[in-house]
């Protein structure tokens, strides 16, 4: 292959498909109604009406997938309790979950429960979408604590995807 009929390198990250925009504003949505105490009726018409496919503040929202977006919001609000058990099990000791940054433990819930509800969508597929998420709003070490958790979480989950042994975690 020569170098004029090379694929360009793409600068920065890839963009976001509708599903893709649906997990990026259920973890926002996540993050405002733990920090400001929004009601989640108030949260998903919020986000359909002003922010998914729309322009604030100068910015314009990818479209959304507005089922998926409130399939995340209402499901992690469901099973929360459940979801944080999960997460928590599989932190390293000395780092429960309560000690997240809130977009870190949002990021973790919208993955958590995709995972265990949302079999249409390969596990491999969902931690890449939650790893791009987390390099949206953090540098580098806590997308890869995110991608960890998750991979232990996906094994647990859905066993039948992965062949072979778990990544290994830190002792703990």
């Amino acid at each position: 292959m020569t170098a004029a009929n090379a694929p360009a390198k793409r600068a920065g990250p890839r963009p976001a498909n509708a599903r893709g925009a649906s997990r990026l504003a259920a973890v926002q949505a996540l993050y405002q109604m733990e920090l400001g105490g929004t009601s989640i009726e108030e949260v998903l018409a919020e986000f359909e009406t002003w922010r998914l496919g729309q322009e604030l503040d100068g910015d314009t929202y990818r479209e959304a997938d507005a089922a998926f977006f409130r399939d995340l919001v209402r499901g992690v609000v469901a099973d929360q309790r459940e979801l944080d058990a999960r997460i928590h099990e599989n932190l390293v000791d000395g780092w429960p979950l309560a000690r997240l940054d809130v977009t870190l433990r949002s990021i973790l819930r919208a993955a958590a429960w995709e995972l265990a509800s949302k079999r249409d969508v390969p596990a491999r597929v969902v931690i890449t979408e939650f790893v791009d998420v987390a390099k949206a709003f953090f540098g580098n070490e806590e997308p890869k604590m995110v991608n960890g958790v998750l991979d232990t979480l996906a094994r647990s989950y859905r066993p039948g995807e992965f062949e072979g042994p778990a990544a290994v975690r830190p002792a703990r």
